[in-house]
């Protein structure tokens, strides 16, 4: 699909219809991703303040076929906000940050697709309340762009992802037309859930200008500890104890292979690690307690029956939320010791938890095959997510093995489906897994996609190269 650029022209007369301020040239930042994967040529970076500016954008783009590319903050890793190729539109949504309303009654906070997710997080807090999508680049990352991944992060055990935080959007569609689907309804029956399939559809849709999120009871206290366990299978065992015993009070559990550790060491030597010889695995668990259990040590009772069956044999509970915040900067320091050292190939997977110790072992045989390469794994277990990700030998170069990522990535990634798995659990397809997409993706469900995104954005405008390589 051919596509014109954004050129002076084109500038020219989209800068007629909006403010003088909304059009300016791109900003290298704008043209970059975190991983360095792709990079950007050209184009214009629009700047609008409002839906009805967004439309103005999204129509003049269709009317010439102009691609445009919905912008965040620049967070998603796998390429979806930098087009490689030709001179689109890079439409970023910061201007557009204002909290609407909150209402603790309702439980239900409105903002701009523009808010930085942290900001969510504070204004809910403001009125003793929590939104709990909770992750590493949260001070940066855009809701917007949180959405239309459907992020995950360290909470879905509890609350879920994105899509499961959301009770409604307005959605700039392809055509420019503003479908308003704020309501903050718990129950709307009336038709196609078109919430759902924005959600996730990585700006290829349209561009969500704004959303209505759950609010949560805020817990009273925190319960936080690390626990050694012997394996894998321990550690889901683990799992179903705690949650057996704590029902829907465990928010996050989390595994962690003792290469992250090492890797931890290296890289960051300032940080305390809970153990002084660190396990093969280790579990980071976290309650959210309710009034009514506060003042419990929970914690310390899962401890004692989880030593006593064997399902652990040492742990450390934080005293104090000072350690509790040390606890959980040792877990989200992680992917930064990761990029470090420098992999070779990084995975995001999900498979069944009944599947992922024999996986865990499939997937390291998997990459046995290309040598001594080492695995750090870790993720969030509560969910059946984990990052599973290859690094060169000790004291060699990430340069040295760069010529075996795509064949390591497609060897780990034939595991994971072997197992009924999917090769991205949160970070989305974006431009870096089209192709395992098409690989992997169920016929049926490719075929509809095509068939919905012909439909809603024939000129094929919207992201393009998104999800779809052609």
């Amino acid at each position: 699909m051919s596509f014109a650029k954004a050129d002076q022209s084109f500038v020219d007369g989209l800068a007629a219809e909006l403010p003088a301020d909304a059009l300016r040239a791109l900003e290298p930042r704008y043209l970059e991703e975190p991983r360095g994967h792709y990079s950007g040529q050209g184009g214009v970076l629009a700047l609008p303040r409002s839906a009805e500016e967004v439309s103005v954008i999204v129509r003049a783009c269709q009317a010439a076929t102009v691609p445009l590319v919905p912008y965040g903050g620049g967070t998603g890793l796998v390429g979806g906000q930098v087009m490689p190729e030709g001179a689109p539109v890079v439409l970023s949504l910061e201007r557009m940050n204002k909290v609407r309303s909150v209402s603790a009654q309702s439980n239900v906070i409105e903002v701009d697709a523009g808010c930085i997710l942290a900001d969510v997080q504070t204004a809910a807090e403001d009125v003793d309340r929590v939104f709990p999508l909770s992750l590493a680049a949260q001070g940066s990352a855009r809701i917007g762009g949180n959405l239309a991944t459907n992020a995950g992060g360290l909470n879905v055990l509890r609350y879920g992802s994105a899509r499961d935080l959301c009770l409604g959007l307005e959605v700039v569609l392809p055509s420019g037309e503003i479908w308003h689907g704020l309501s903050g309804l718990r129950k709307d029956n009336t038709g196609y859930d078109l919430k759902s399939l924005v959600i996730g559809a990585e700006g290829t849709l349209g561009v969500i200008t704004a959303a209505s999120l759950k609010l949560y009871s805020k817990p009273v206290a925190y319960q936080t500890a690390f626990m050694a366990v012997p394996d894998v299978n321990a550690a889901l065992a683990l799992l179903g104890m705690a949650r057996d015993q704590l029902g829907e009070t465990v928010s996050a559990f989390e595994l962690i292979h003792k290469q992250s550790w090492a890797f931890l060491a290296e890289t960051f030597p300032e940080l305390r690690a809970p153990f002084e010889d660190a396990p093969e695995w280790t579990v980071l668990i976290e309650t959210g307690l309710p009034k009514a259990m506060a003042g419990q040590d929970v914690l310390e009772g899962l401890f004692a029956d989880a030593f006593e069956t064997g399902l652990a044999f040492d742990g450390v509970i934080a005293q104090s939320e000072a350690q509790r915040q040390a606890f959980w900067t040792l877990r989200e320091t992680i992917p930064l010791a990761n990029k470090k050292i420098g992999s070779i190939s990084s995975h995001d997977v999900s498979v069944p938890q009944e599947a992922m110790a024999e996986f865990v072992q499939a997937g390291r045989a998997a990459v046995a095959k290309f040598g001594a390469l080492r695995v750090n794994c870790f993720g969030h277990l509560g969910d059946g997510n984990l990052h599973f990700n290859v690094f060169p030998p000790q004291g060699e170069k990430k340069s040295e093995y760069k010529h075996l990522r795509d064949e390591v990535q497609a060897a780990v990634h034939d595991v994971v489906h072997q197992f009924g798995g999917s090769f991205s659990a949160e970070h989305g397809v974006g431009r870096l897994k089209t192709g395992d997409l098409a690989r992997y993706g169920d016929p049926a469900k490719l075929a509809v996609m095509r068939a919905v995104k012909n439909a809603l954005d024939p000129a094929g405008i919207m992201n393009p190269g998104v999800l779809f390589a052609d």
